[in-house]
């Protein structure tokens, strides 16, 4: 081998270098966005020291969603300038994908909380807690609506969250007030609502009161949960207790966990009138 080309990198010891695939720099080459500094008479590429700098620019503008051709522009037409320009238009944008990651990861960790919750609770049992007060954003009422206008408020809610990620990992969930409890139609739900985190910054539209609650589960879809509120009763008229303004629906195993309806798991809030 030449002596000159002892200080270069072959074309696997530079692949194996930035921890790429040959094909991947011969493809590179082929389409003139990176190229050898060298390339003998029989074909041979070789790379310097000072290259390894340029394609780990491109990995990274390649890792966050830039475009070859784009890269490719900016390194047939590079200033200070432009890459000062480049690089902070580049940063707006990971600082934007890291909150959405780590909205993500939000996610994942309550969904998993509540999922462990849940495998671990005796669905029997009826017990009262004292409850912080926790902030709700509502949807516009759903009392007595038609299937199709009630259709039409979940899609409002459901755009509305998805508009300012309300994604926390907590189903969506229904509020019942007292009237239509004892009525018997539980299925007649005053609004659709969603948990806000603690810090977030989302104006909340209603506040759940911190306060006493009778915490029920129920086993299976909608159309049998008035059975839970019937014991929900009973057990509250046992102690003399009064059920306050609303009831509070929300899934804790439900699709994500569970095959059919039937094996959903609903967890039942009932504020306590006057308890505390």
């Amino acid at each position: 081998m030449n002596e000159d080309f002892k200080k270069y990198f072959n074309t696997g010891e530079f692949a194996k270098l930035c921890n790429v695939k040959k094909q991947t720099l011969f493809h590179y080459d082929d389409i003139g966005l990176f190229s050898p500094e060298i390339k003998d008479e029989n074909g041979y590429r070789y790379y310097s020291v000072q290259q390894f700098e340029v394609f780990n620019v491109i990995l990274i503008l390649k890792e966050i969603g830039m475009p070859l051709k784009e890269i490719k522009y900016y390194l047939d037409n590079k200033t200070p300038e432009a890459l000062i320009e480049l690089f902070e238009n580049k940063i707006t944008q990971v600082n934007k994908e890291i909150e959405n990651l780590k909205k993500i990861r939000k996610f994942m960790k309550n969904k998993i909380e509540i999922t462990k919750k849940a495998c671990i609770i005796d669905y029997s049992k009826i017990t009262l807690e004292v409850l912080k007060e926790e902030k709700l954003v509502l949807s516009k009422s759903i009392e007595n609506l038609s299937y199709k206008d009630y259709l039409k408020v979940v899609s409002e809610h459901m755009d509305y969250c998805n508009k300012h990620q309300l994604t926390s990992g907590y189903s969506i969930s229904l509020m019942i007030n007292r009237d239509n409890i004892f009525k018997g139609v539980s299925d007649n739900y005053s609004y659709i609502y969603t948990k806000l985190e603690t810090n977030s910054k989302i104006k909340s539209t209603f506040t759940r009161p911190k306060g006493l609650y009778a915490v029920a589960y129920h086993q299976g879809s909608y159309t049998t949960i008035d059975d839970t509120y019937k014991k929900l009763i009973e057990y509250l008229n046992a102690d003399n207790l009064k059920i306050g303004k609303y009831a509070y629906e929300e899934y804790v195993l439900d699709e994500t966990t569970m095959k059919g309806f039937e094996n959903y798991i609903t967890q039942i809030l009932v504020e306590i009138e006057g308890a505390l």
